[in-house]
């Protein structure tokens, strides 16, 4: 009998889980943070069966990560390195799926990149209260995050005033960091996505896809 029972609960519970993926997820907000205001609404979730159009979301609401680099440094060389970085793709409901960096050569990560530039970059919607809301732990598929993996590089001047804009207004404090810091704005180059946003295993994304897609939030 437990065969049959299991079959009927996952039944039942499915409609459920799919509707909390698409509820709307809430802001992070603060004072002063260029970002949406507290507790208001999000864009919706897009459905998880459009993986690219999830991966954007991802993030587009994320306003920080954690950027895995290899170790320079000679305590752990070769190793695995990881710290948490703030990050913006553009100014609240105009994403370009490009995550950009405001960085030092004092952090220890550009250390890493400056010997070798390929890093992997990590956000979740933990960083939001969607998972908090619908109890989702942030290790649960649920609770969708994505990992992208490229190169990190300064931006040139093309982009250097949209990428410079897109970090301060999302994150203001940064234009009072001390300039002796010698800060300058980077990029991930973005050459593989994986997302993980239901049972079943990561979902693969090509930057074509992922670079395709396109929102138009009210």
């Amino acid at each position: 009998m437990a065969g049959p029972v299991r079959a009927l609960l996952a039944a039942l519970l499915a409609p459920v889980l799919v509707a909390l993926l698409v509820a709307p997820a809430r802001g992070r907000g603060g004072a002063g943070h260029g970002d949406w205001e507290p507790g208001a609404p999000l864009p919706p979730l897009p459905p998880r069966e459009d993986a690219a159009r999830v991966a954007r979301f991802v993030t587009h609401v994320c306003d920080w990560g954690a950027l895995a680099t290899i170790s320079a440094q000679a305590a752990v060389l070769g190793q695995p390195f990881a710290d948490v970085l703030s990050l913006s793709d553009g100014p609240p409901g105009a994403g370009s799926g490009v995550p950009y960096f405001y960085l030092s050569p004092l952090q220890q990560s550009v250390g890493n990149l400056q010997a070798n530039p390929g890093a992997t970059l990590t956000m979740s919607l933990a960083q939001t209260d969607f998972c908090r809301k619908h109890g989702f732990d942030p290790q649960s598929p649920l609770c969708a995050h994505i990992i992208l993996a490229g190169t990190v590089t300064k931006v040139n001047e093309t982009e250097g005033d949209f990428a410079k804009q897109s970090l301060f207004i999302r994150h203001p404090e940064m234009k009072s960091w001390p300039s002796s810091h010698n800060w300058f704005v980077a990029k991930l180059n973005i050459t593989n996505i994986w997302l993980l946003d239901y049972f079943g295993g990561p979902k693969i994304v090509t930057p074509e896809e992922y670079y395709n897609v396109t929102f138009q939030y009210s």
